[in-house]
């Protein structure tokens, strides 16, 4: 009756290897290291730099614990860990000395970082410790705010343009093109050119248009609807979050936190980073693609001797560099909609550059003349350009074009993700910011942490003296289910914040109430007259129906909070909802699985450490008890 299979007995088992193997890194602490990043878009961290690296440090008497080339991050690094921090800030210091040979345009960014102190064979298992919080770890929190205006006008700028060109390719003759406000107007002498030109418009389906003035002084008025305009401002904050989500891994930022706020904020929360300065640096960076005529008066190979013509630029670096480009591009990067890695007729790497349709018909005019002439797509970052690729032009370009001679399918790789990366939609300003320090931070885990063990404690104590036996199966289990939910929130890579710390109490308390119910229930079957052994698998299987009714209701308000919520709000809801399930786990499965062995194998067994079972005073004329539920058949054991 009482009795587990086998199977279940080593489903425990595992289950407890698991919970013990994926909480213990969590408790081997960090240790001070620093992060070796690129600081150009254009470069690559290759693993040679880990040798490069390795040889700087022990020229300079530092040897790290161990170093490590990362690539499963967005962009490639190299981690080299120390024993304390006096030998991290030397290593920082000495690596921005040797690695930068100019300060003011580094070539590497060295971040300090802190690593696990996790055996290697556990990470080879992907056995991690969770992520801390801010609140928890320390550092920096910004809110920002989108300038939605900059957003809209940016749009509308590329519609006048839209605007102009489809009207000289209709060869609609107009009075000019303004922008009024959010508006753009378009004078006409004839209403018959009017219609005309609001007949060939009409193709812009974004935009509504309504006629206005009189006589000779006509206008067609443009406008953005209204879904489109919102459209537009959604596109630009969530270009900004994508764009920003890119550079803070630059800082060394384990799990940083980049969310929007209402409808045009965003939050970015950036653990373990205290330098205020240049996290601010890095996040409002700009950067902007421009694709640029090579001006062929200079011939190759004489740009840096020659002198630049009115109108051009030097550029010394990036690939095929020096040289001369026009200052004026023939189109930004932000006519670019798509480019991807792919092979040209010859089988050979290229990149396929998607335009859209104001880029597409900008390339033709360009490029309509200049067949056999270069063009180079330049990088501009920090007001500093690099030449990104130069090509000859073999033939018109629209819409669709290849650049060719990439070399490796890993350079058009980079290639085609620089083109994609863009830049900022629109500015932002900082309107708040926090900084909390890392001492904080240890106090919200000591506080956390004490508050948690001296509930479980309590909880423990009043189980154990009220139920007994029962009482410390009820602890064990308990004990199962906070292991089983660290366990699974590290393999998550869950960040743990000040809230999942009490969404872990709040599952304890919710852990404890089904072992409560199970308790309860068993009692109410042995006042009943139940054999111990009948009581025990009427009282599991009764309160298993209770115990499932309450804790789904309860998740569906977990999920509730999960999916509308955002912030602390999500990460409590994740730590609840996982909760749940490891308590009804451990509540049920692991509960019944240690009764089943401490008594299941007992067949006179005449009592239960259950604790005093109260019995209604003065009631002589109750019903006698109900026989004992007989023994279920051998092939059924383990129900």
């Amino acid at each position: 009756m009482n009795r587990y299979p086998l199977w279940k007995y080593v489903l425990i088992v595992i289950a407890l290897l698991f919970g013990v193997l994926y909480t213990l890194p969590n408790f081997f602490g960090e240790s001070p290291a620093v992060q070796i990043s690129s600081a150009k878009s254009t470069l690559k961290v290759e693993s040679d730099l880990v040798d490069r690296v390795q040889q700087i440090l022990q020229q300079g008497n530092l040897a790290p614990e161990s170093m490590a080339f990362d690539n499963t991050a967005a962009q490639p690094s190299v981690r080299a860990r120390f024993a304390n921090t006096d030998a991290q800030f030397k290593a920082k210091a000495l690596l921005e000395q040797k690695l930068n040979a100019d300060p003011s345009d580094p070539t590497y960014i060295v971040a300090f970082n802190l690593l696990p102190n996790t055996p290697q064979w556990m990470q080879n298992l992907h056995a991690f410790p969770m992520y801390l919080g801010l609140d928890l770890r320390g550092g920096v929190h910004f809110l920002m705010q989108v300038d939605v205006k900059a957003v809209t006008a940016k749009r509308l700028q590329g519609l006048q343009s839209s605007v102009r060109s489809l009207l000289r390719d209709k060869n609609i003759r107009h009075n000019g093109i303004t922008r009024n406000g959010d508006a753009i107007e378009v004078a006409f002498r004839d209403t018959d050119t009017r219609d005309k030109a609001k007949a060939a418009l009409a193709e812009l389906q974004e935009m509504a248009l309504t006629d206005a003035g009189s006589g000779e002084d006509l206008k067609l008025v443009a406008t953005l609807r209204p879904e489109a305009l919102k459209q537009t401002q959604e596109d630009g904050v969530k270009q900004n979050i994508s764009t920003l989500s890119k550079r803070v891994n630059e800082l060394g930022v384990a799990e940083p936190l980049i969310q929007r706020q209402g409808a045009d904020r965003i939050v970015v929360e950036l653990p373990g980073v205290q330098d205020v300065s240049r996290a601010k640096d890095i996040i409002g960076r700009t950067a902007t693609l421009e694709v640029r005529m090579v001006d062929e008066t200079v011939a190759r190979g004489t740009e840096e001797s020659s002198a630049i013509p009115f109108g051009s630029e030097l550029f010394k670096v990036g690939k095929n560099a020096p040289v001369v480009l026009y200052k004026d591009p023939v189109l930004t990067g932000d006519y670019i909609s798509n480019a991807s890695a792919s092979f040209d007729e010859n089988h050979q790497p290229a990149v396929s550059i998607d335009l859209n349709g104001d880029g597409g018909r900008k390339m033709r005019e360009a490029t309509r003349e200049k067949v056999g002439k270069a063009m180079a797509i330049v990088l501009f970052e920090k007001g500093k350009g690099e030449v990104l690729t130069v090509a000859t032009i073999r033939s018109e370009l629209g819409s669709r074009f290849q650049i060719t001679g990439m070399g490796s399918a890993e350079a058009s790789s980079d290639l085609a993700l620089l083109l994609r990366a863009g830049s900022l939609a629109a500015p932002m300003d900082i309107i708040e910011e926090r900084t909390i320090g890392p001492q904080l931070g240890a106090d919200n885990i000591r506080k956390g942490f004490d508050a948690t063990l001296y509930g479980f404690a309590a909880m423990a104590v009043f189980m154990i003296v009220y139920y007994q036996l029962f009482g410390f199966f009820s602890a064990v289990a308990l004990s199962v289910n906070v292991l089983l939910l660290i366990a699974v929130l590290s393999t998550l890579q869950a960040t743990l914040t000040l809230p999942g710390i009490a969404a872990i109490a709040l599952a304890l308390g919710m852990a404890i109430d089904s072992n409560v119910l199970i308790n309860e229930r068993i009692r109410e079957e042995l006042r009943n007259g139940n054999s111990p052994q009948a009581a025990i698998a009427i009282g599991f299987d009764r309160a298993w129906a209770t115990i499932l009714d309450s804790n789904v209701t309860t998740l569906i308000a977990g999920l509730a909070l999960l999916i509308f919520g955002s912030g602390a709000i999500r990460g409590f809801a994740v730590v609840h909802c996982l909760g749940i399930l490891t308590s009804m786990f451990s509540a049920v499965f692991f509960s019944r699985g240690i009764v089943n062995l401490w008594y299941g194998r007992k067949k006179k067994l005449t009592s239960l450490a259950i604790g005093q079972i109260w019995k209604p005073s003065g009631d002589k004329s109750a019903a006698p008890a109900a026989p004992a539920t007989p023994s279920a058949p051998a092939s059924k054991r383990g129900k």
